[in-house]
């Protein structure tokens, strides 16, 4: 608690120079009662960070330089923009983006976000007369996409070339892609009319330019608060990869994925051209259950209650977003035109509280050798910090254990896979579920001594046998409860070589805060203030969470992970927790090196290992050839290579996975459930990697209470 107090009281202290710093201001220019939002974030930004970021970071020539590289990677990926002229006109900034930010001073960005415009501008007549007349394609020549290494383009001829060799190779792949859909039809059907490659070749430029103009309205949508976040994150990103700033609207996106619900109509909405498109219905929701509005619907006009309708058409998405959404319990009128048959309708929808289920716990039930095992799907560790009345992951898990308890099961696998994180909170609550009592995780504050958090409650929801599933994305609040349950020998860890490595805490606060007379929304700071440490002292920074039994999956070798990214913070460790080990298992061990056997012996887990090394070897090579004989050839190799691998995932296990009998109940009514449910577990039932978890957890025999005791 001591910690948690001294951060508030420095970044309160901060609050109240801030205020007394504009109040200044605003005395001394008083033609200037609000200061220009830019330097306003700027200003804020860097004191919090200075103050409260984890790491203590100088803002010197280093820092200036990693905000220069990034800040033109951010406008730039591709290469499509910058010259080497314009580099060196940027660069005599390079070193001094750092002293322009203490100053307020926002030259560097204006220059380069001035020139990014122009170069916007030009690039429509670049790709419009590149795409007018048919590519050559007998030339010999070649194009890298590793835009790391490829160097800015020398000149305006050059960026041209670098355009001419991208569209080509964007033309050449649709030349190929349609060619090999011909020979399908061809075997299918005798009659079938190929058409020839001029033909082809027309109709590819005209889908690559209407996929160009259709990126350009959307680029044009954007404003200056767009490409000045993108400023900003290069700013906020100089201090850890976590540490990002929020838009009001990319934080509410984030409260969405955190607290699994939103309040609308519960509609999927994408934009096509200019108008905004009705993607899918969110089951359970508002217009779901109203059954008017349809996928592929268009949204043309967008009414309040009994207001005037606003036309949406040409907006930019997020903005038509605003409109649709609203609180639980108001009407909003859509003007649509159908798919079906283009007619205009007007649709009346009451808002409500929309749950996203496919963020929340689920659970399947299989029999193996005459017992009854159950898996639990976790997608996140998600909470409502705004309402504690919601759900969350900890009270769903709760009560899906004790439900899967009343239907007879004898062991649980944990599903983290693709499991992001999420609360720290929950990650707690959820471990001390399978341990009596004691420490979950350490958490550091910079400069000050770790903060243990405990599961004080001495009740063991299950204290059956458990093995935990994870892979290469399962990350943060994830790493916790799988370093938590490995450390205290309470489950078997089980997936890729280690988890992703994320051992950061951040915290999200609102910029407003910091300066509250400002009537603009200034957008929110997701700052890492945290690192949180094992039970056992060692962090799961980069390392991660080894498994204690590793199996291959497609990404065994790629460079993937918290230790890949730039600027991560580095592993470290602090002193071990009090803490006494379950060893829950009488032959873990035993279990352990039988599975690592069966999978070394595995053809299937075999036939993966080669498949990640091949899938390796392709994304190392980035150099394509732009000759058509060529590339189809290059294309026919890999294709063919690619053959033997066509079983890597063509796995049936034989076992047949169901719902619990609570969800059954709620197929009646909700079709669609029954859907999703059906078509998961025939996913289940093809997943290799569940399998081997059920024959671990199978073999596992608990020791007995006597056993325990001794230890």
């Amino acid at each position: 608690m001591k910690m948690r107090f001294r951060l508030k009281t420095g970044l309160l202290a901060f609050a109240l120079f801030l205020n007394a710093f504009f109040i200044e201001a605003n005395t001394n220019h008083t033609t200037n009662n609000d200061p220009e939002k830019d330097k306003v974030l700027i200003y804020v930004l860097k004191n919090i960070l200075t103050r409260g970021h984890f790491v203590v970071k100088d803002m010197n020539d280093d820092f200036s330089e990693q905000v220069f590289n990034s800040f033109i990677d951010g406008l730039d990926p591709s290469k499509r923009y910058f010259t080497q002229q314009d580099i060196k006109e940027f660069s005599k900034y390079k070193y001094q983006i750092d002293n322009q930010l203490l100053q307020d001073d926002l030259t560097f960005y204006k220059l380069v976000y001035g020139r990014f415009l122009e170069k916007i501008k030009n690039a429509k007549s670049y790709y419009g007369q590149l795409l007018e007349q048919p590519f050559n394609f007998n030339k010999d020549e070649t194009i890298d996409l590793d835009y790391e290494k490829v160097p800015f383009a020398s000149n305006d001829n050059e960026l041209i070339d670098y355009w001419r060799k991208q569209l080509k190779l964007q033309t050449l792949s649709r030349i190929q892609e349609q060619t090999e859909l011909q020979k399908e039809k061809q075997k299918k059907d005798k009659n079938f009319v190929a058409k020839n490659f001029k033909t082809l070749e027309k109709e590819a430029r005209a889908e690559v330019l209407k996929n160009m103009e259709e990126l350009y309205i959307r680029i044009e949508e954007l404003e200056h608060e767009d490409w000045f976040s993108t400023f900003l994150n290069s700013v906020v990103g100089a201090f850890d990869p976590h540490t990002t700033y929020m838009d009001p609207n990319i934080k509410d996106r984030f409260d969405q994925r955190m607290s699994g619900k939103l309040e609308g109509i519960g509609a999927r909405l994408q934009k096509k051209g200019i108008y905004t498109h009705v993607f899918e219905l969110v089951s359970g929701g508002p217009a779901w259950k109203k059954g008017e509005l349809e996928p592929g619907d268009i949204i043309l006009k967008v009414g309040q209650g009994e207001e005037e309708p606003v036309d949406i058409v040409g907006m930019r998405l997020d903005d038509a977003i605003k409109f649709i959404k609203g609180p639980k319990g108001t009407e909003v009128r859509l003007t649509i035109k159908k798919k079906l048959d283009g007619s205009i309708e007007t649709i009346s929808i009451i808002r409500d509280v929309v749950q996203l289920d496919e963020t929340f716990v689920k659970s399947s039930i299989v029999e193996k050798d005459g017992k009854t095992y159950a898996i639990i799907n976790l997608p996140s560790f998600y909470i409502d910090f705004s309402d504690n009345n919601y759900r969350d992951s900890a009270k769903d898990m709760e009560k899906e254990i004790e439900r899967l308890k009343k239907e007879g099961v004898s062991g649980l696998i944990v599903d983290l896979r693709n499991n992001g994180g999420g609360s720290l909170k929950t990650a707690v609550e959820i471990s001390g579920l399978f341990i009596e009592e004691g420490p979950v995780v350490q958490v550091k504050y910079r400069g000050e001594n770790p903060i243990i958090k405990k599961d004080e409650d001495p009740k063991m929801q299950w204290d059956g046998a458990v093995v935990v599933l994870v892979n290469e994305f399962s990350a943060s609040a994830s790493e916790i409860f799988a370093a938590a349950m490995q450390d205290y020998k309470r489950a078997v860890i089980l997936g890729g070589n280690q988890t992703y490595g994320k051992g950061t805490v951040q915290n999200i606060l609102p910029i407003n805060q910091f300066y509250p007379n400002y009537e603009k929304d200034l957008g929110f700071l997701k700052m890492t203030i945290q690192k949180f440490y094992r039970v056992n002292g060692g962090s799961t920074q980069k390392e991660g969470v080894y498994s204690d039994i590793a199996m291959p999956s497609r990404l065994s070798y790629m460079q993937f992970g918290e230790r890949d990214l730039e600027g991560a913070l580095d592993w470290d460790k602090v002193a071990q927790a009090n803490y006494k080990r379950t060893d829950s298992y009488a032959n873990f061990a035993d279990v352990v090196y039988k599975s690592k056997e069966r999978i070394a012996n595995d053809n299937n887990f075999k036939l993966v290992n080669e498949y990640a090394k091949w899938l390796k070897k392709n994304q190392d090579n980035t150099t394509f050839s732009l000759n058509y004989k060529k590339f189809f050839k290059e294309n026919e190799m890999k294709e063919k290579e690619s053959e033997r691998f066509n079983s890597v995932f063509d796995y049936q296990s034989n076992l047949t996975f169901t719902s619990p009998k609570y969800e059954k109940a709620l197929f009646k009514s909700n079709e669609d459930l029954k859907e999703k449910r059906n078509a998961w577990h025939k996913n289940l039932a093809k997943d290799m990697y569940v399998a081997e978890a059920l024959n671990v957890l199978s073999e596992l025999k608990l020791k007995q209470k006597s056993e325990l005791v001794k230890n």
